[in-house]
């Protein structure tokens, strides 16, 4: 007897779950989709541009990784 309760029990937790789901979630835009890819890559881009301003050395290269840091955050920016 007390199986029939636990199974009737673990039935509608999962009934009970297939309900919830379709409420919860909500289905992104392509567009907003693309946004969000595009965003997580400048992120990266810029953390790499950061990095390799911290090693580098010679001054012409140190003003280019600079130039192409403000251009991310103003494309970020842009974008937030």
């Amino acid at each position: 007897m007390a199986r029939g309760w636990e199974s009737k029990a673990v039935a509608d937790q999962i009934e009970e779950g297939q309900t919830k789901r379709p409420q919860s979630t909500r289905e992104i835009t392509p567009e907003e989709r693309e946004k969000k890819e595009r965003l997580a890559s400048l992120l990266l881009s810029k953390t790499r541009l950061l990095n390799q301003l911290e090693r580098a050395k010679h001054p012409a290269h140190r003003s280019t990784l600079l130039n192409g840091l403000k251009a991310i955050e103003k494309e970020i920016e842009e974008m937030s």
